[in-house]
């Protein structure tokens, strides 16, 4: 069962609206054909020549896969994977009026009824209107599709001498089905088109914050190691020219630039030393505030103010720095609960669990996960992860008592 569901479990929430989007505009294909299309046939029996029956049905059988097709294009346009399918929505909008008015001329020479002509006419234009609706730009173009196709209708009718009130039911009919179903597509594509942006602008906001903390590490080591190497090359520079002059100073200037060299090294350990120290509570903060942002319910749970060993402070942090960075990246989570608990004997619990986990990674293993094993390993700690019942994911780290008394012990 978990093969037979994960196609649709794996999938982002754009991928889940994108696909249910297409098989319900693929379904109206089907409604079209088996609602008017099968409706010709059975005009067969209402004084109708089986041919032209036939024919009819072959029309509007024709008529829905082509507009099914031009559907299908018009939605990869809105999500960005094709250029605007023009050709293919004129071609849409020729079979449509084409065969509206083979449908019309019928019925004003007596060959079809009226009551068989006028459903099929404006299940055409409707479904058509539909499709054209999604590849059309400006929204008060989109409204004028259905009005246009109404007074070709009315025109077409009043032209064959089928009568002013028939033509006014055409008009009517063709115009309430297609602003319905102008509204039906236009929202459809719109809700598509929306959440698609909104799943780019999230994996956007998740670059632009990892391309952030890369500047912020550039920029601090920059400022420490710029002005050292300056003069670093300045006094050796200068140790070169008093060495040339068999001057005694070019060595105190060597020593001087051993001793830089040494302080740069110093403060360079330190400035990596912060980046890959991570406060605990500001990382807490800080997934609640990422998380919230991204859309999902955080709950965030943990003893404010509580004094810990800078060495597990890390260790914690860095274990909800990757399982913030887990959850944004994979499945589809929607709620994400954060809980730092301690018991009796002093050992700390980090739960991280979330919902939207997919059945199977999406990929090999990568290695955040032993990183993290390696980092609470030094604090005697350990780390599980793993998917659980009712589809969510749980990381679950913890630090024994002992753990944190050998560390300070040890400071």
């Amino acid at each position: 069962m978990p093969k037979l569901t994960g196609w649709w479990k794996n999938r982002s929430s754009a991928g889940k609206v994108e696909l249910y989007t297409r098989w319900s505009f693929h379904s109206f294909v089907l409604i079209e054909i088996f609602s008017f299309g099968l409706s010709a046939l059975g005009a067969a029996a209402k004084e109708t020549p089986a041919g032209i029956a036939i024919a009819v049905m072959l029309l509007v059988s024709a008529h829905a896969v082509v507009t099914g097709f031009h559907t299908s294009r018009a939605l990869d346009w809105i999500v960005g994977r094709r250029e605007r399918p023009v050709r293919l929505a004129v071609t849409v909008v020729v079979l449509t009026a084409a065969g509206c008015l083979t449908l019309i001329a019928l019925r004003g020479a007596g060959t079809l009824q009226g009551a068989v002509a006028a459903p099929i006419v404006t299940g055409m234009t409707c479904f058509a209107t539909g499709s054209l609706v999604l590849c059309v730009g400006r929204l008060w173009r989109k409204w004028c599709v259905a009005p246009a196709w109404a007074v070709g209708s009315a025109l077409t009718v009043l032209a064959l001498g089928v009568g002013v009130g028939e033509a006014c039911g055409y008009a009517v009919g063709v115009l309430l089905t297609g602003l319905f179903m102008s509204l039906a597509y236009g929202f459809s594509g719109w809700l598509l088109k929306t959440v698609h942006e909104l799943d780019h602008a999230r994996e956007l906001q998740a670059q632009l914050a990892v391309a952030e903390e890369r500047l912020r590490f550039g920029r601090d080591l920059h400022d420490v190691m710029g002005r050292n190497l300056a003069v670093i090359a300045l006094k050796s520079e200068l140790a070169v020219q008093l060495a040339r002059r068999e001057r005694p100073e070019a060595v105190d200037q060597m020593i001087e630039v051993q001793r830089i060299a040494r302080e740069s090294q110093r403060e360079v350990r330190d400035v990596v030393r912060g980046y890959r120290e991570a406060d605990l509570a500001v990382e807490l903060e800080g997934a609640r505030g990422v998380l919230s942002a991204a859309g999902m319910d955080c709950l965030v749970e943990f003893e404010a103010g509580r004094a810990l060993p800078a060495e597990v402070q890390s260790a914690l942090g860095w274990v909800v720095r990757e399982a913030t960075t887990n959850v944004l990246r994979h499945g589809d989570a929607r709620t994400c609960l954060i809980r730092l608990t301690a018991d009796d004997e002093g050992a700390l619990t980090l739960l991280v669990e979330n919902d939207g986990a997919p059945e199977a990674p999406a990929g090999p293993p990568g290695s955040g996960l032993a990183g993290l094993r390696e980092r609470l390993a030094v604090v005697d700690g350990t780390l599980r992860a793993g998917p659980v019942d009712g589809g969510r994911f749980r990381l679950l780290a913890e630090v024994p008592g002992r753990g944190l008394r050998r560390v300070e012990v040890r400071a």
